[in-house]
């Protein structure tokens, strides 16, 4: 199957474990239109399986994502267009926070724009440390607005702004520490260390795992008093659920508890 004929995105479901491939790497994976809608149809299915615990978003190629495919939209002189190519980028990603599976960025290439967005908005992510992360519409004479939107809640306002304003490239463990990204490893442990971690949150309650990415995002525009008061009352709840209660008993106990579901 060549590069033309071939799906935009991959799936693969194994062990609890769904992994997305972005497959343009022909195109250096930009979000076309077609890819934005598989993205969307995979997450959506995915948020409604209770068998899958854990999201694993890769690519293929030189690029994790070069953002939106430029060459698809040249001519679209049409507004209209264009705030729904956005709106329709927005709501994937969106979607990406709405689900109740962590998603984890595995991101063996360059990500710009939308790219370094996606990245942004997974819950997780870990890199090669040959990996490359911009937000270089300015370069274009556009500036990256809805990047920015999960950029800026990401990492501070500052940082943030001189990425935004300058299009400059950071590096992988500087993406660690403006806080990108969670880890940058060898490339030829990228693939290894990103579904060890997966791994490791599938093996958690899945009562535990669905409430607290839920309760996370919720609290983190909360001022601190109702933040507090909505945590206290969704860990209330999470103590009755039947999980919870087996994993506590079984702790007090030292017994292993049983987390099959």
């Amino acid at each position: 199957m060549n590069e033309a004929t071939a799906p935009v995105l991959e799936t693969i479901i194994d062990n609890q474990i769904a992994t997305l491939t972005l497959n343009r790497p022909h195109k250096f994976n930009a979000l076309s239109e077609e890819l934005l809608h598989e993205l969307q149809a995979a997450l959506s299915g995915i948020g409604k399986d209770d068998s899958i615990a854990v999201v694993i978003l890769s690519a293929r190629g030189r690029a994790f994502c070069a953002g939106h495919d430029l060459s698809q939209m040249r001519g679209k002189h049409s507004e209209t267009y264009y705030r729904e190519l956005f709106t329709q980028c927005s709501e994937m990603m969106q979607t990406i926070r709405k689900i109740p599976q962590p998603v984890i960025a595995s991101v063996q290439g360059l990500a710009t724009a939308a790219g370094c967005q996606l990245v942004a908005t997974c819950d997780l992510a870990m890199a090669a440390n040959t990996a490359q992360f911009a937000v270089s519409g300015i370069n274009l004479g556009l500036f990256c607005s809805t990047p920015s939107v999960a950029l800026s809640r990401n990492i501070n306002n500052k940082r943030a702004l001189e990425m935004l304003l300058t299009g400059e490239f950071i590096d992988a463990y500087t993406a660690v520490d403006f806080g990108l990204i969670n880890h940058a490893v060898d490339p030829d442990q990228l693939e290894n260390q990103t579904r060890t971690l997966a791994e490791k949150i599938a093996s958690k309650p899945k009562s535990a795992r669905r409430v607290g990415k839920s309760m996370f995002y919720t609290q983190l525009p909360m001022d601190i008093d109702d933040a507090y008061e909505y945590a206290a009352g969704v860990m209330a709840t999470n103590m009755l659920d039947a999980e919870t209660v087996d994993a506590v008993d079984s702790f007090l106990n030292k017994k292993k508890p049983d987390l099959r579901s």
